[in-house]
């Protein structure tokens, strides 16, 4: 059901952005980080807008090149990368324990990708929550095209300040998404919030490991560049992680880096050394059809002005993405789950 041709990712770029705006979005996208003279301090401040110009000026590639579920897996050999992403939220379903008619949260759910196969495969309603428009209505017709629009749905609002009551959800849970948070405690308080006492808080988490070297200027670059082409407003580490989640008040029941475990590189979709029918779009060969394709989609106007700023920067991001990896300093995939306890 993802789209899958040149029109469909030319006629999606920019989102809710009006195509002869598309240009200056992405300019003033970039101006926030500090490889383009932007600071930390900006970011935070400014998160909301630099986050929903992001997702405006990506969603289009993420979903061309990788499906309805924007996220990485742990992999097993012999396995495909959608069978790996399916299997990755399977987990996180079974670790969160959820059960049949249960009214779960996804906070920040992209276009609803693993929305929709937990609800599928747990049997329960959730709840997608997204600050972004196009995001949102985008995930819309594909709740609809899958037929789960009767018990999932999406609500446009900031994951900051929610609107919801206290103790609403009988589980809540978040797929490589507060990595967007300006203040990532402030964010776990406001899940805490939202849950039910006794009731589980399950996500991975994107964070920099023990392995990164603030004084390392390679292993800085590598940060800032895959803040650039992510959307992120810096990016945590372990340990902030864990003190947030006891600060806001939850239980760490478990926690663990998935990637250390995983028998082929989380990162190996984005590695143009290797090459992958079953995730040809994200190989070198793909990229370079894919980034010619914008060129002439932009040229001839099918695309607006600013696509291939766009492209060129989600190709420097999954080359950071990679460097990151096979350094071992970053990590998207810091899984826990916490509980808020009954008193």
């Amino acid at each position: 059901m993802s789209r899958s041709g040149a029109l469909d990712l030319a006629s999606g770029v920019g989102g809710k952005i009006e195509k002869n705006e598309v240009l200056s979005a992405v300019q003033k996208y970039e101006k926030y980080h500090v490889c383009h003279g932007g600071d930390e301090e900006e970011r935070r401040a400014n998160y909301t807008d630099m986050v929903n110009k992001y997702y405006d000026l990506a969603t289009s590639f993420y979903e061309y090149g990788w499906g309805e579920s924007f996220h990485f897996a742990s992999r097993w050999k012999g396995e495909s990368l959608r069978e790996s992403i399916k299997r990755h939220e399977h987990f996180l379903a079974v670790q969160l324990g959820l059960k049949c008619g249960q009214k779960v949260l996804d906070v920040g759910c992209g276009i609803g990708g693993p929305l929709r196969e937990i609800a599928r495969f747990s049997d329960t309603s959730i709840t997608g929550l997204n600050n972004n428009e196009y995001q949102i209505t985008r995930g819309k017709e594909l709740n609809r095209l899958a037929e789960v629009d009767k018990t999932c749905n999406f609500v446009l609002a900031d994951f900051m300040k929610m609107p919801f009551l206290n103790d609403t959800f009988d589980a809540v849970f978040a797929i490589e998404a507060t990595c967007h948070a300006p203040d990532v405690l402030d964010c776990y308080k406001e899940i805490y919030r939202v849950l039910k006492p006794g009731q589980c808080f399950a996500a991975y988490e994107w964070c920099i490991t023990d392995c990164f070297n603030p004084m390392n200027r390679e292993h800085q670059r590598i940060k800032g560049e895959v803040e650039l082409g992510n959307g992120l407003p810096d990016i945590r580490s372990v340990g902030q992680c864990l003190e947030a989640l006891k600060l806001a008040g939850f239980e760490v029941l478990r926690e663990k880096d998935v990637a250390a475990d995983s028998p082929l590189p989380w990162y190996l979709p984005l590695d143009t050394t290797q090459f992958s029918l079953s995730s040809f779009r994200t190989t070198a060969f793909g990229r370079f059809i894919t980034r010619n394709m914008v060129k002439a989609l932009e040229f001839v106007r099918l695309a607006p002005e600013g696509s291939q700023r766009v492209q060129a920067f989600l190709e420097k991001a999954a080359e950071a993405l990679v460097e990151g990896g096979r350094e071992g300093i970053f990590t998207p995939m810091y899984f826990f789950v916490a509980r808020k306890p009954r008193s």
